[in-house]
């Protein structure tokens, strides 16, 4: 079963500064479900964090521990980060995408692939488990940027 799951939310802040935050993938752990802990385990061919820079990520799905490493296809800021798993337990494409609105920002998460070993198994559940996920990490980006606004 192959999963295409989309998420959006309206934030009430200006989009350089949502996206700032949600790019960094230093910030991974403290908004995203699941991600213990996010690496920069190979940098980009001009240095740091672009095109080409891979990510390694773990994290915890259905009670089980995965770790996965995230290649960045596509890094537009402050409007696009388009990366693709290139080592892990499924294949997987994640794009963010940060639009003005006018009421701030209009964040998007969109998670495709398909599942592989454990996660076959799984099936009709993952889409809805996904979806709930990113759910709840859009509106934890919102919160973590409103404590950060807040002085806190």
């Amino acid at each position: 079963m192959a999963i295409d799951v989309t998420v959006r939310r309206v934030i009430p802040l200006p989009p350089g500064q949502v996206a700032a935050y949600a790019m960094d993938w230093r910030h991974d752990a403290e908004w995203t479900q699941g991600i213990r802990t996010a690496e920069l385990t190979r940098p980009a061919a001009g240095g740091g964090f672009g095109v080409g820079a891979e990510i390694t990520r773990t994290a915890y799905f259905l009670t089980r521990r995965i770790d996965y490493v995230l290649r960045v296809a596509a890094y537009e800021p402050p409007r696009l980060l388009d990366m693709i798993s290139v080592g892990g337990p499924m294949p997987m494409h994640v794009t963010y995408a940060f639009e003005p609105h006018p009421r701030g920002t209009l964040a998007g998460i969109r998670v495709r692939g398909g599942p592989g070993g454990f996660y076959g198994v799984a099936g009709p559940l993952l889409a809805r488990l996904v979806r709930s996920n990113l759910t709840k990490d859009l509106r934890d980006l919102q919160r973590r940027l409103s404590d950060r606004e807040g002085g806190a």
